[in-house]
């Protein structure tokens, strides 16, 4: 196994697939900017900076959440068999959701008094909650999908698999 730590380059590389996880369902957007001087949008921080420019992400406010959320239930056509284990995975949702909404209301209050070495440790931290969001929502999600049906895991199939290769385009384009 590799040590992610000793490893910054393993590290990188599952930070983003985890980041790409964690927009794919958890976000209904991902949005970025490249102005400092640009208004935030709700819920919008600081990611990092470089030189005069820095790059915002926008995590999923309670609202976003519960919109995500209601959408995929349409869309899945959850029965009530699954409610247990979709009951599970809204929670593991809603509480991601929070964590990061809490952390970006600290680096946001803490914004005018960080130095660089801040800013990127607080990034750092960004990294660490959405990794551990992940490590929460893949056992849950995988208990869920465990639970459906043949056609609602082609629908989850096709919904994911578009949502990468959208993501992966825009990365693409960039």
């Amino acid at each position: 196994m590799i040590s992610f730590v000793k490893h910054p380059a393993a590290r990188a590389a599952s930070v983003a697939a985890t980041l790409l996880g964690a927009v794919v369902f958890v976000t209904p957007s991902f949005a970025a900017g490249n102005s400092q001087d640009a208004q935030p949008k709700t819920n919008m921080v600081l990611a990092s900076a470089s030189s005069e420019k820095a790059v915002r992400t926008e995590a999923p406010g309670p609202a976003a959440v519960e919109a995500h959320i209601k959408e995929l239930r349409t869309k899945l056509k959850i029965t009530e068999a699954e409610e247990p284990q979709w009951n599970n995975l809204c929670q593991v949702m809603r509480d991601n959701a929070q964590a990061m909404l809490d952390l970006e209301k600290q680096r946001a209050a803490d914004a005018q008094s960080m130095n660089a070495v801040d800013v990127i440790k607080s990034y750092e931290q960004v990294i660490e909650a959405h990794e551990d969001g992940m490590k929460k929502f893949v056992p849950a999600f995988e208990a869920f999908y465990n639970t459906l049906s043949d056609s609602q895991k082609a629908t989850a199939d096709a919904m994911f698999r578009s949502k990468a290769r959208a993501s992966a385009r825009e990365t693409a384009q960039k």
